[in-house]
């Protein structure tokens, strides 16, 4: 009998210390002020994970999850008594800093573990905005027009350089540099007059004691094109859109930290998923290259997520190229995943048999060397 492929499903989860506020007692559309879309209730990490390695289970492999848990002698003990073909890697943040994520990476390249998803160099270049938009305009990709206030120490030094004039067409949106998941992004963030500019960059700077990038606002269609595969095998599943028909006018169309990630407020609910988007076969093919070659051009693997703006004009705009993206059933790639055909044990298990494939490469080219 074949022995099973065994595979460690690693992630990072650190429980809130702090006594989380309770939710109003009242929850109907009324109190809240607006007709909720999804639940109202956060899903645990924990159920969660339960779901993939289920899933990975059913498609026939032992699975071996673990919560590192912010400890680094954890994630070392752990994979030195175990005997591990492969990592999931679902650690997206150390020590509650998201540009930690590629050490972990490090760590695996180092240890010779085989594990799914970017590779550091990948991460970090995602991770620093301004040098990702750098290089998809150097491979000729459509980004917005951008630049960056740097940090230096503190806000009076970083806004000193600072010069309200520039050659970039208000609206403006204001990002921090290294921040993922829409972090420092919300309704504040867009901006049409000097001071608001000013203003939101003191913010940036200050808060995140980082960057601020300061990008041409772009009005238009959402559009998140999911990437699987790697080298000629890398290939687009059907785009999936952000809609944003029933977002209030308070409220800017863009999918905010709020939208992702508060469920009481209104726009987690104004941001609604559309999967396929509705496109012309023209359109849609020239968004899915543009996703094919910024995920090339960023250097990522087995899985990535490329988000997308289109103008009124039809006019393409990349925003950012997401390495190992949100997995979780039912949402992001796997939604787009669904569209292709694919159940979600099938995505899985595409992006498993991804980084086993490369570990094999890897065995036999150094086998033959």
């Amino acid at each position: 009998m074949a022995r099973q492929t065994v595979v460690a499903l690693l992630y990072n989860d650190i429980p809130d210390t702090v006594e989380a506020a309770e939710p109003p007692v009242d929850l109907s559309p009324e109190a809240l002020g607006f007709t909720p879309y999804f639940d109202l209730e956060d899903i645990p990490a924990e159920e969660e994970f339960a779901t993939i390695e289920q899933a990975l289970t059913e498609a026939g492999y032992k699975v071996a999850s673990y919560n590192i848990k912010d400890r680094f002698e954890r994630l070392f003990k752990f994979l030195a008594r175990r005997k591990i073909d492969v990592v999931f890697n679902f650690v997206e943040f150390f020590h509650g800093r998201p540009e930690e994520e590629m050490h972990i990476a490090s760590f695996f390249e180092l240890l010779e573990v085989p594990y799914t998803g970017a590779t550091p160099l990948a991460l970090a270049l995602a991770q620093n905005k301004p040098l990702a938009k750098s290089i998809l305009r150097s491979y000729d990709l459509p980004t917005p027009r951008s630049m960056t206030v740097h940090y230096k120490r503190n806000v009076s030094a970083s806004m000193a350089e600072f010069k309200s004039r520039h050659n970039l067409h208000y609206p403006l949106i204001v990002k921090p540099a290294c921040e993922d998941g829409s972090g420092g992004i919300e309704n504040a963030s867009i901006v049409s007059t000097p001071r608001a500019l000013r203003e939101r960059v003191e913010f940036v700077i200050e808060e995140f004691k980082m960057d601020a990038l300061i990008e041409e606002y772009i009005e238009g269609r959402e559009l998140n094109v999911a990437v699987l595969g790697n080298g000629a095998e890398r290939r687009a599943l059907p785009i999936s859109e952000i809609t944003f028909e029933d977002m209030p006018e308070h409220l800017y169309k863009i999918v905010s930290f709020e939208a992702k990630w508060a469920p009481l407020h209104e726009a987690y609910h104004k941001t609604i998923p559309s999967c396929p988007a509705d496109l012309p076969k023209a359109k849609t093919l020239e968004a899915q290259e543009l996703a094919l070659r910024a995920t090339e051009a960023l250097g990522t693997r087995d899985y990535a997520r490329v988000d997308i703006r289109m103008d009124k004009n039809g006019n393409f705009y990349i925003l950012e190229v997401n390495p190992n993206p949100n997995l979780s059933e039912g949402t992001g790639i796997a939604r787009s995943a669904e569209a292709a055909g694919m159940k979600f044990q099938d995505l899985l298990q595409t992006i498993v048999e991804s980084a086993l494939e490369r570990s094999t490469k890897s065995v036999s080219e150094q086998s033959s060397s």
